[in-house]
């Protein structure tokens, strides 16, 4: 009769810890995945990203005027930087695919026509803080300058005349865009944009 009774304890104890570990991993969430290293099982998961934002409230009116306009602005051109970005690509690829000088030079007057129809009226628009902002972020989604991709694809004499004309309105061609320097605001600004949360 003892051992019955142990046994019927015994049973109890087993059932109720093995639907009390039940309840606990529901409750807890997921089970944790884990990695074998050097014959060691290691719990492993992965995060999600997380981003800190700085404080980018102004102080000051003029501040506060500044950076409404520089929100406004990269409303407005950041669309004209990704879609250079995606052009970029296309046109590369094609690019290095034609064999002689002659039929390079004519796909790029014909690429350049094509996209001064399409998009000349809209970018001659643009302010001048807006083309500069535009110059950083071709910068930013191509990973080149606006005078490198001329030098590459027109020719030095292209990319000097037009880097003169555009030091005559107070612009730079060669700016490069510094997302940890003097244009993190510009980077988490765009950040928010993309997360619509601007």
């Amino acid at each position: 009769m003892k051992i019955k009774s142990y046994l019927y304890i015994a049973l109890l104890i087993c059932t109720g810890q093995v639907s009390f570990s039940q309840d606990t991993i529901h409750k807890q969430g997921n089970v944790l995945g884990g990695k074998i290293i050097d014959g060691d099982t290691i719990p492993h998961i992965t995060l999600e990203e997380v981003y800190v934002i700085a404080n980018l409230k102004p102080n000051n009116w003029w501040q506060k005027l500044k950076y409404k306009r520089l929100i406004n602005n990269i409303k407005k051109v950041y669309p004209y930087a990704k879609l250079a970005r995606k052009k970029f690509q296309e046109m590369n690829e094609y690019y290095l695919s034609l064999k002689t000088e002659k039929e390079k030079r004519q796909y790029m007057n014909g690429l350049e026509k094509e996209l001064m129809d399409e998009f000349g009226d809209e970018l001659k628009q643009l302010s001048i803080s807006q083309g500069r902002l535009l110059l950083k972020l071709i910068d930013r989604e191509t990973g080149h300058t606006s005078y490198e991709i001329l030098k590459d694809y027109k020719g030095s004499v292209s990319a000097f005349f037009w880097q003169a004309l555009a030091k005559l309105f107070g612009s730079d061609l060669k700016s490069d865009y510094d997302p940890m320097g003097e244009d993190w605001i510009i980077e988490q600004l765009i950040f928010l944009y993309e997360q619509g949360l601007l």
